[in-house]
């Protein structure tokens, strides 16, 4: 293995190589960087710090901010200095690790995603039971589920990789290291390796993405029958849940439900899973949650009423 693999760096190619594209890029992903912190931190607090907590469906909501801010961060700063740097080199052990992260923390998203829909059926198609079908320990149990199929998932994305050879040229045309651009560089046949990351990566994420789907048209055939005001709130979670959905997926069964193949738009639709995706998420499920806002306004408003208390309090 180690005589075989010459590698000790790649250079990454980024997003584009005229220098005011990528001055326009690091400022726009900048302060998509700013606000991805700024709205996850909100929500991660306005949940953490009220009753919502104890909601099955804002506890995985909770779980989905934090594992957006970890994913995006393994990727955006690296990106971001890579756009203001001569030359974007990373090293073999540092691609195989954000390799290995991208896809655990990628891994969890989607079986949140799974989760927060499963949470979304027990609610509206059995309500009586769902106090008792969605229990904190349930939940507790979903989320170790999700880690450890990322963990699974992710390993096994690695593997395929971690022991191929690279002997020749060592530029990745992407932005970070993923696995079909790095099978292009690899010093031996990948056709076989390429049809397991299509089963790996692809075939899970569409089954994934049908599941959910399948789950959603349930809920919306149960709600037909509801009264007016609860079949509107239902439309809006679930219209929330299906927006972050069709976000995520759509550009990832793109680059991977087909075989080992490369092409310049795959750069593009990489950036709506990596960040757009993750800056929206809080977006759509806090501008039309009431509860969500309730609890940001109550943080907020402790938060003034301590700053009076002290303005007050301070001696003339």
């Amino acid at each position: 293995m180690g005589n075989k693999n010459n590698a000790t760096v790649f250079i990454l190619l980024g997003l584009s190589q005229n220098k005011e594209i990528e001055a326009l890029c690091f400022v726009l992903f900048l302060f998509c960087y700013i606000a991805l912190w700024m709205q996850n931190m909100l929500i991660i607090i306005s949940i953490t710090c009220t009753q919502l907590i104890d909601q099955p469906m804002y506890f995985f909501l909770n779980y989905l901010s934090l594992s957006d801010l970890c994913y995006t961060s393994t990727v955006t700063p690296k990106l971001m200095s890579d756009l203001l740097a001569e030359r974007k080199i990373i090293s073999y052990s540092n691609c195989m690790l954000q390799l290995f992260i991208i896809h655990f923390l990628g891994g969890i998203e989607i079986f949140i995603l799974m989760g927060m829909a499963y949470d979304r059926y027990v609610a509206i198609c059995r309500p009586l039971h769902y106090t008792v079908i969605m229990s904190r320990h349930r939940c507790n149990r979903i989320i170790i589920a999700c880690c450890s199929g990322g963990f699974l998932h992710s390993a096994s994305q690695s593997l395929l990789t971690i022991f191929l050879p690279f002997c020749g040229p060592n530029e990745i045309d992407h932005y970070f290291c993923d696995v079909y651009p790095l099978l292009k560089l690899a010093c031996k046949d990948t056709r076989n390796v390429g049809l397991l990351v299509v089963v790996n990566s692809g075939l899970i994420a569409l089954m994934t993405f049908m599941i959910l789907m399948v789950s959603y048209v349930l809920i919306l055939c149960t709600i037909r029958v509801y009264p007016a005001e609860s079949r509107s709130k239902a439309l809006s979670t679930c219209g929330c849940h299906i927006t972050v959905v069709v976000l995520f997926f759509v550009p990832v069964l793109f680059i991977y439900i087909r075989p080992n193949r490369t092409f310049p738009a795959d750069k593009v639709f990489a950036l709506f899973y990596t960040i757009i995706a993750p800056m929206f998420n809080p977006l759509i499920y806090t501008l039309r949650n009431v509860e969500m806002k309730d609890a940001i306004r109550k943080i907020y408003g402790h938060q003034n009423c301590l700053g009076r208390k002290e303005v007050l309090c301070k001696p003339i």
